[in-house]
């Protein structure tokens, strides 16, 4: 990736040059007449958190050296310019250009936007990249976003999530009523439909939150983010494995307008970068998660747990009868979901005799 990176510099070094004139360029003066463009990026996460927070500085890196400095980001982490549940509402008004998040945060604006995120028991992030760049996933995302003036690219995965900390066991389904949770998208729908209370709050409120008894029991990522956060310290138990997100996608959007000034070159090294980051928050997520999951256990004595069946079986109904709902009533959210649940079933059927059946064979004893 390093080597495309310097590649695509030395090509854009050569537009620059070009551009500049011949004149110019023999004075020795052309990169220092040209002027940068400088953008801001607005996150939902916290300053160079791990992972959700140092690939967005990753992406505008990249980004400054592909384009041999012609376009500069900075980066803002949730709360330095706006509120974390601000962002979206920021780089549509164009106070920044881009901004970095997860699209179920903007239920509230587009309910169907969730679906670009993930969908409890739905694909898992190999199979949502597939959907994305192979199978017309994309290409529905900016139609939604379009009303907007908005360009989503995925932005990163953080694979198949954990199912949160407790404070209490879960041995029933009773457990969950009035159970307060930090629970977005459709999950929380989810779980509200069996009894407990679902709570959306940004990432950098969850520790006090738990530690206060504002909620029982949270959910974000997983043990490389959890670990960071500490949440070990004030929630005894943690369970397996995030029905609530199989393959949680982030995402860039961008201002439109913004993105359509820039130069054709520049427009491309946005969505090469963007599609190296994407992939590079899932790789990051798979070498890390594991050695997070293993100081838990054996330096902080966490407990980890599965949930019974039969929560996981009311989780799946209730999970399945919030989503036919949402299709039913929001036309943009049925067709995006016949293009996700053709593809899930399409791969699915493919993964159950490749990837699953490797599993099984490989792991056997």
């Amino acid at each position: 990736m390093r080597q495309l990176y310097k590649f695509i510099s030395i090509i854009s070094l050569s537009f620059v040059l070009a551009s500049c004139g011949g004149d110019k360029a023999e004075q020795g003066n052309g990169l220092a007449e040209f002027k940068p463009i400088k953008w801001k990026m607005v996150t939902t996460w916290p300053k160079n958190f791990p992972g959700l927070g140092s690939i967005p500085e990753s992406f505008a890196k990249n980004v400054e050296e592909m384009s041999a400095g012609r376009l500069q980001i900075k980066v803002y982490g949730a709360g330095e310019m706006v509120p974390a549940m601000q962002t979206f509402d920021t780089v549509k008004s164009g106070a920044a250009q881009m901004g970095h998040g997860a699209a179920y945060y903007w239920k509230g604006k587009i309910p169907a936007a969730q679906f670009f995120t993930t969908i409890p028991f739905g694909m898992n992030a190999q199979e949502t990249n597939g959907w994305f760049y192979n199978g017309g996933g994309i290409e529905l995302w900016q139609e939604l976003y379009e009303p907007f003036g908005l360009v989503p690219m995925p932005g990163g995965n953080t694979g198949v999530q954990m199912a949160g900390w407790f404070q209490k066991e879960i041995n029933s389904l009773d457990d969950l009523k009035g159970l307060k949770m930090r629970i977005p998208g459709l999950a929380g729908e989810v779980v509200s439909e069996l009894g407990a209370v679902p709570v959306t709050l940004p990432g950098g409120e969850l520790f006090t939150a738990l530690q206060s008894g504002t909620i029982d029991a949270t959910e974000w990522v997983g043990p490389y983010n959890d670990l960071a956060f500490g949440f070990y310290k004030i929630a005894q138990y943690y369970y397996v494995t995030g029905w609530q997100e199989p393959g949680a996608a982030l995402e860039f959007i961008f201002n439109k307008e913004a993105l359509a000034s820039l130069p054709e070159d520049l427009q491309k090294i946005v969505e090469v970068a963007a599609t190296a980051a994407n992939a590079d928050m899932l790789n990051l997520y798979t070498a890390k998660n594991n050695q997070a999951l293993q100081v838990l256990v054996s330096e902080h004595n966490v407990k980890v747990k599965k949930f019974p069946e039969d929560v996981i079986q009311g989780l799946k109904a209730a999970s399945e009868k919030v989503v036919n709902e949402l299709v039913e009533n929001d036309p943009a959210a049925k067709k995006i979901f016949e293009s996700y649940q053709s593809f899930l079933s399409q791969s699915s059927d493919y993964h159950g005799i490749s990837e699953f059946d490797y599993y099984r064979n490989r792991d056997s004893h």
